[in-house]
């Protein structure tokens, strides 16, 4: 084959997909107009189901609206907590975004015709969903080779975001996106960092033939491609 990647390249690869981080914490400054450009080109040539396409991005430039996506975040993290019962005061102490703070913020959403297309929605209607997560995914590991940050929130009430954007009736917000320069990358997943959760071992989550029937390990090292692509500044 005449189009197959060096090594050097491979190993690029495999290093951002390692050292990709979902970062909350961000220090002041714009972000270049061409690199942000790169960064949305990346997202735009995800794989989508039946080429749908199915994402939308929406620039927040009003300080105006970016403190009332504050206002929607934080309303959600107070539930969050409520549900959460007693997790809920160590959850209050998670840094859980960076909307201030960053650089650029975005707002991701499904399209207004998702029905339209049946063309791999007609048993698995969820995979629009999963398109617009392939973009975020290409835009995130963009955003890290380009050494910048990127933070993906979740946390808010999808009909108060579409209301506050003004979004037609079948929009649906599915993230707001936190882009910003960085101090450094946080050495391993922050909620892992915090406490909260540790990242569960690959074999286990592999199975053969039939639901948690095991074969033989996965070969070593594949676990952990962060310990082969430690992080840098």
């Amino acid at each position: 084959m005449t189009d197959q990647f060096i090594q050097s390249d491979i190993d690029a690869v495999y290093r951002a997909i390692a050292a990709r981080r979902d970062v909350r914490h961000f220090v002041p400054g714009a972000i270049d107009e061409a690199l942000f450009a790169r960064l949305i080109g990346a997202a735009h040539q995800a794989p989508s189901v039946g080429l749908m396409q199915p994402w939308r991005f929406i620039r927040i430039r009003s300080d105006a609206v970016r403190e009332a996506i504050v206002k929607l975040v934080d309303d959600e993290r107070l539930a969050t907590a409520d549900a959460l019962g007693e997790r809920g005061s160590e959850f209050m102490r998670l840094k859980v975004e960076g909307i201030r703070e960053c650089g650029e913020l975005l707002v991701a959403a499904l399209m207004d015709r998702r029905e339209d297309y049946v063309f791999g929605r007609r048993t698995l209607p969820e995979m629009d969903l999963a398109s617009v997560a392939c973009a975020l995914q290409n835009m995130w590991l963009a955003s890290r080779a380009e050494g910048l940050g990127m933070g993906w929130v979740s946390l808010f009430d999808p009909a108060s975001l579409a209301t506050l954007l003004s979004m037609p009736e079948g929009a649906k917000p599915v993230a707001v996106v936190c882009l910003g320069h960085v101090e450094q990358f946080y050495p391993m997943p922050m909620l892992e960092m915090e406490g909260w959760e540790k990242r569960r071992k690959l074999d286990d989550l592999v199975f053969v033939d039939r639901w948690e029937q095991k074969d033989s390990p996965l070969a070593d090292g594949a676990d952990d491609g962060i310990k082969a692509f430690p992080d840098t500044p």
